[in-house]
Protein backbone atom coordinates (compact mmCIF):
# COMPACT_ATOMS: atom_id res chain seq x y z
CA UNK A 1 0.00 0.00 0.00
CA UNK A 2 1.37 3.40 -0.91
CA UNK A 3 1.88 6.15 1.61
CA UNK A 4 -0.97 8.12 0.04
CA UNK A 5 -3.32 5.14 0.33
CA UNK A 6 -2.27 4.60 3.96
CA UNK A 7 -2.98 8.25 4.79
CA UNK A 8 -6.36 8.02 3.09
CA UNK A 9 -7.25 4.90 5.07
CA UNK A 10 -6.10 6.54 8.32
CA UNK A 11 -8.20 9.62 7.56
CA UNK A 12 -11.28 7.51 6.83
CA UNK A 13 -10.80 5.54 10.06
CA UNK A 14 -10.46 8.76 12.06
CA UNK A 15 -13.55 10.32 10.48
CA UNK A 16 -15.61 7.16 10.96
CA UNK A 17 -14.61 6.98 14.64
CA UNK A 18 -15.59 10.62 15.20
CA UNK A 19 -18.83 10.29 13.25
CA UNK A 20 -19.69 7.06 15.06
CA UNK A 21 -19.49 8.80 18.42
CA UNK A 22 -21.46 11.83 17.20
CA UNK A 23 -24.18 9.74 15.51
CA UNK A 24 -24.48 7.57 18.63
CA UNK A 25 -24.73 10.60 20.95
CA UNK A 26 -26.90 12.90 18.83
CA UNK A 27 -28.48 10.68 16.18
CA UNK A 28 -28.26 11.21 12.45
CA UNK A 29 -30.47 14.30 12.40
CA UNK A 30 -28.69 15.86 15.38
CA UNK A 31 -25.22 15.41 13.92
CA UNK A 32 -23.97 18.04 11.51
CA UNK A 33 -21.16 17.76 9.00
CA UNK A 34 -19.78 20.89 10.66
CA UNK A 35 -19.40 19.00 13.95
CA UNK A 36 -17.51 16.22 12.17
CA UNK A 37 -15.31 18.79 10.41
CA UNK A 38 -14.62 20.62 13.67
CA UNK A 39 -13.63 17.48 15.58
CA UNK A 40 -11.64 15.94 12.73
CA UNK A 41 -9.81 19.10 11.72
CA UNK A 42 -10.54 18.32 8.07
CA UNK A 43 -11.65 20.80 5.47
CA UNK A 44 -15.03 20.28 3.83
CA UNK A 45 -13.26 19.36 0.58
CA UNK A 46 -11.10 16.75 2.29
CA UNK A 47 -14.14 15.17 3.93
CA UNK A 48 -16.08 15.12 0.67
CA UNK A 49 -13.08 13.58 -1.05
CA UNK A 50 -13.70 10.49 1.10
CA UNK A 51 -17.49 10.66 1.57
CA UNK A 52 -20.01 12.12 -0.88
CA UNK A 53 -22.14 13.46 1.95
CA UNK A 54 -23.50 12.88 5.42
CA UNK A 55 -25.51 9.86 4.31
CA UNK A 56 -22.40 8.21 2.80
CA UNK A 57 -20.50 8.89 6.04
CA UNK A 58 -23.36 7.39 8.04
CA UNK A 59 -23.32 4.31 5.81
CA UNK A 60 -19.58 3.89 6.44
CA UNK A 61 -20.20 4.13 10.19
CA UNK A 62 -23.04 1.63 9.95
CA UNK A 63 -20.84 -0.77 7.97
CA UNK A 64 -18.15 -0.55 10.67
CA UNK A 65 -20.65 -1.15 13.49
CA UNK A 66 -22.26 -4.06 11.62
CA UNK A 67 -18.84 -5.63 11.05
CA UNK A 68 -18.02 -5.36 14.78
CA UNK A 69 -21.37 -6.91 15.70
CA UNK A 70 -20.76 -9.74 13.25
CA UNK A 71 -17.33 -10.45 14.74
CA UNK A 72 -18.78 -10.46 18.26
CA UNK A 73 -21.57 -12.86 17.31
CA UNK A 74 -19.16 -15.21 15.54
CA UNK A 75 -16.87 -15.12 18.59
CA UNK A 76 -19.80 -15.96 20.89
CA UNK A 77 -20.59 -19.16 18.98
CA UNK A 78 -17.01 -20.26 18.37
CA UNK A 79 -16.65 -23.77 19.73
CA UNK A 80 -20.41 -24.38 20.02
CA UNK A 81 -20.89 -27.56 18.02
CA UNK A 82 -24.65 -28.03 18.15
CA UNK A 83 -26.30 -25.82 15.49
CA UNK A 84 -29.40 -25.15 17.60
CA UNK A 85 -27.32 -24.18 20.64
CA UNK A 86 -25.19 -21.95 18.37
CA UNK A 87 -28.36 -20.31 17.05
CA UNK A 88 -29.63 -19.58 20.56
CA UNK A 89 -26.20 -18.37 21.71
CA UNK A 90 -25.88 -16.08 18.68
CA UNK A 91 -29.40 -14.68 19.17
CA UNK A 92 -28.71 -13.93 22.82
CA UNK A 93 -25.44 -12.24 21.90
CA UNK A 94 -27.19 -10.07 19.29
CA UNK A 95 -29.78 -9.05 21.89
CA UNK A 96 -27.00 -8.04 24.28
CA UNK A 97 -25.19 -6.14 21.55
CA UNK A 98 -28.39 -4.47 20.35
CA UNK A 99 -28.82 -3.12 23.87
CA UNK A 100 -25.57 -1.16 23.51
CA UNK A 101 -26.46 2.52 22.97
CA UNK A 102 -24.18 2.83 19.90
CA UNK A 103 -25.55 -0.27 18.20
CA UNK A 104 -29.13 0.56 19.15
CA UNK A 105 -28.99 4.13 17.84
CA UNK A 106 -27.00 3.53 14.67
CA UNK A 107 -28.24 0.09 13.57
CA UNK A 108 -31.79 -0.13 14.90
CA UNK A 109 -33.06 3.44 15.12
CA UNK A 110 -31.33 5.58 12.50
CA UNK A 111 -30.22 3.13 9.81
CA UNK A 112 -33.68 2.15 8.52
CA UNK A 113 -34.75 5.78 8.07
CA UNK A 114 -31.40 7.10 6.78
CA UNK A 115 -30.74 4.32 4.28
CA UNK A 116 -34.31 3.27 3.64
CA UNK A 117 -35.55 -0.19 4.46
CA UNK A 118 -34.26 -1.86 1.27
CA UNK A 119 -30.66 -0.61 1.59
CA UNK A 120 -30.66 -1.24 5.34
CA UNK A 121 -31.92 -4.80 4.86
CA UNK A 122 -29.32 -5.40 2.11
CA UNK A 123 -26.59 -4.44 4.58
CA UNK A 124 -28.19 -6.54 7.31
CA UNK A 125 -28.17 -9.47 4.88
CA UNK A 126 -24.37 -9.29 4.91
CA UNK A 127 -24.22 -9.21 8.69
CA UNK A 128 -26.66 -10.06 11.52
CA UNK A 129 -29.68 -11.00 9.43
CA UNK A 130 -27.59 -13.07 7.04
CA UNK A 131 -25.93 -14.93 9.91
CA UNK A 132 -29.30 -15.54 11.55
CA UNK A 133 -30.79 -16.95 8.36
CA UNK A 134 -27.76 -19.21 7.85
CA UNK A 135 -27.97 -20.37 11.48
CA UNK A 136 -31.66 -21.22 11.11
CA UNK A 137 -30.84 -23.25 8.00
CA UNK A 138 -27.85 -24.99 9.64
CA UNK A 139 -29.97 -25.90 12.65
CA UNK A 140 -32.67 -27.22 10.33
CA UNK A 141 -35.02 -25.30 12.59
CA UNK A 142 -37.45 -24.32 9.83
CA UNK A 143 -38.33 -25.59 6.37
CA UNK A 144 -35.97 -24.14 3.74
CA UNK A 145 -38.75 -22.21 1.99
CA UNK A 146 -39.57 -20.36 5.23
CA UNK A 147 -36.01 -19.56 6.35
CA UNK A 148 -36.11 -15.95 5.12
CA UNK A 149 -39.51 -15.18 6.66
CA UNK A 150 -38.67 -16.90 9.95
CA UNK A 151 -35.35 -15.07 10.14
CA UNK A 152 -37.21 -11.75 9.74
CA UNK A 153 -39.67 -12.73 12.47
CA UNK A 154 -36.96 -13.90 14.83
CA UNK A 155 -34.80 -10.81 14.26
CA UNK A 156 -37.83 -8.60 14.89
CA UNK A 157 -38.47 -10.37 18.21
CA UNK A 158 -34.83 -10.02 19.26
CA UNK A 159 -34.62 -6.37 18.21
CA UNK A 160 -37.84 -5.49 20.03
CA UNK A 161 -36.55 -7.24 23.15
CA UNK A 162 -33.32 -5.27 22.95
CA UNK A 163 -35.21 -2.00 22.53
CA UNK A 164 -37.38 -2.81 25.56
CA UNK A 165 -34.27 -3.52 27.63
CA UNK A 166 -32.76 -0.25 26.44
CA UNK A 167 -35.83 1.62 27.65
CA UNK A 168 -35.25 0.42 31.17
CA UNK A 169 -36.25 -3.21 31.27
CA UNK A 170 -34.12 -5.77 33.02
CA UNK A 171 -31.63 -7.40 30.64
CA UNK A 172 -31.53 -10.65 32.60
CA UNK A 173 -35.31 -11.08 32.43
CA UNK A 174 -35.33 -10.23 28.72
CA UNK A 175 -32.54 -12.73 28.01
CA UNK A 176 -34.37 -15.43 29.96
CA UNK A 177 -37.61 -14.65 28.10
CA UNK A 178 -35.83 -14.71 24.73
CA UNK A 179 -34.13 -18.01 25.55
CA UNK A 180 -37.49 -19.46 26.60
CA UNK A 181 -39.09 -18.18 23.39
CA UNK A 182 -36.31 -19.68 21.26
CA UNK A 183 -36.56 -23.01 23.09
CA UNK A 184 -40.30 -23.11 22.45
CA UNK A 185 -39.87 -22.19 18.77
CA UNK A 186 -36.82 -24.33 18.03
CA UNK A 187 -37.34 -27.17 20.45
CA UNK A 188 -34.86 -28.22 23.13
CA UNK A 189 -31.19 -27.48 22.71
CA UNK A 190 -28.36 -29.39 24.34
Amino acid sequence: MSLRAERGAATREKVVAIARRLFAEHGYEGTSIEAVLHESGLSRGALYHHYAGKDALFEAVLEAVEAEVGRAIRASVRGVEDPRRALVTGCLEWMRLAGDPVVRRIVLIDAPSVLGWERWRAMEEKYAFGMLKAALQAAKAVPEEFADLHAHMLLAAINESALLVARGGGPEAAEAALEDFLRRVLGPTP
